[in-house]
């Protein structure tokens, strides 16, 4: 939500069998969803916090803010840009087996809200 994203393709490559031809599908985490937000127990009214986690709303608003205003929509902070690598980093890693065909930059964010249940959030 902070950072372009990118489409890309597979090129040949002499490691691409070693690889299943595949390629990358997403940056990757650095922090875990409980790092990110603590931990939780609960729902709704009755949700009580655990512990506290490292990002706070105030961080996640100022990195938007920073990147260009991105208008985000629900969204918890185990969701932060911080949580995540660097798009440049990952790229720079898969080095010529991939081709940017495509570089899209975020101008809104819709997901479920952190006060939210979401059975198929991991």
């Amino acid at each position: 939500m902070g950072e372009n994203s990118v489409i890309l393709e597979g090129v040949p490559h002499e490691s691409g069998e070693a690889s299943f031809l595949s390629t990358v599908h997403g940056a990757g985490r650095v922090m875990s969803r409980t790092a990110a937000a603590g931990k939780w127990r609960g729902w709704g009214k009755k949700r009580e916090m655990v512990h506290p986690g490292a990002i706070s709303r105030e961080m996640m608003t100022q990195w938007l803010d920073g990147f260009g205003g991105v208008e985000l929509r629900g969204a918890g902070t185990d969701e932060s840009p911080h949580c995540y690598k660097r798009l440049a980093d990952v790229l720079a890693a898969h080095g010529d087996t991939i081709r940017v065909r495509h570089t899209l930059r975020p101008v809104g964010v819709a997901m479920a809200g952190a006060d939210e249940f979401d059975p198929y959030k991991d």
